[in-house]
């Protein structure tokens, strides 16, 4: 039974860590630092060839937890992005203002230098113009073989993949902010439904992440141990401008079924939703520790 235990308590991590990832405003590597599986995924990734056979025990249980909650997720949000994809957008903007304390908490344990705000304002001028310059565009419909460009989806999931350890960044916002989120969760979303045509591209992307994931992984590691002010800085206007983009987009898409308190519900919803999230995260820290 001890061995059953920490198995099961893995899988019910990775399905936690599934989730952060998936839904924008979450952020993987928090929920992962809350869980108190984040070292021992920076250890395996700085170093997969000789750690993740090592790591068996521990990286198995996370695959099958993330594995199952993408499936339920990509099923859901699907029917999400094809039937109220306005109230959805403002459900991720919920999200996201229920996770920025928690960096904000983290920008507080250090001393702010000038380097911190400047860095910080970049960053968020950043997000913000990436959403900008998409504005209108609806980047939840469905792709169409022969519109998708592989190249952008590669870089798209290289980007993803090297800020997957970096603590307060949501790898959907970002993918979200490049454009590229409502296609692969179609394409997912197809491939749940057996059909292969866009196996080889899921891929693709798949290599492409876990090789920003690998190549990234100790110089996140030392940049929040040398420089933990500035980085978390950086995250938070980086969530700050992929916020406030969003929102501003959300105006923009075309949803016949939307209505203003069905918005406001879902932006409440989202808001409650992360707020628990990240209470429930530190609370099976705590039972696991205890």
């Amino acid at each position: 039974m001890s061995k059953l235990k920490p198995f099961f308590y893995y899988i019910l991590c990775g399905f936690f860590l599934g989730i952060s990832a998936f839904a924008p405003g979450f952020s993987g590597s928090v929920m992962a630092i809350t869980l108190g599986v984040y070292q021992d995924l920076v250890r395996i990734m700085s170093n997969p060839v000789k750690e993740i056979r090592r790591s068996l025990p521990f990286f198995v249980p996370i695959a099958i937890g993330i594995l199952i909650s993408g499936i339920a997720f990509v099923l859901v949000f699907d029917f999400l992005f094809d039937h109220h994809i306005r109230a959805t957008y403002l459900l991720f903007v919920g999200l996201i203002i229920g996770n920025l304390p928690v960096i904000a908490q983290e920008i507080k344990r250090y001393p702010i230098q000038k380097s911190a705000f400047i860095g910080g304002f970049v960053c968020f001028s950043i997000a913000l113009g990436l959403n900008l310059v998409s504005l209108g565009a609806n980047h939840m419909a469905d792709p169409v073989a022969g519109n998708i460009l592989f190249l952008p989806l590669a870089i798209s999931g290289f980007v993803a993949g090297a800020i997957t350890l970096v603590p307060g960044m949501s790898i959907s916002a970002i993918l979200i902010m490049l454009g590229v989120y409502g296609q692969l969760i179609t394409m997912v979303n197809d491939l749940l439904r057996l059909n292969m045509a866009y196996l080889p591209t899921l891929l693709g992307i798949l290599f492409f992440a876990a090789a920003g994931l690998i190549l990234t992984a100790r110089l996140v590691k030392r940049l929040f141990e040398r420089y933990p002010g500035f980085a978390n800085t950086c995250v938070f206007g980086f969530m700050g401008g992929t916020l406030i983009g969003l929102f501003v987009e959300s105006f923009f898409l075309e949803d016949p079924n939307f209505t203003w308190p069905i918005g406001i519900s879902t932006l409440i919803a989202g808001l409650i939703i992360s707020v628990l999230f990240v209470m429930l995260g530190k609370f099976m820290r705590k039972r696991t520790e205890s």
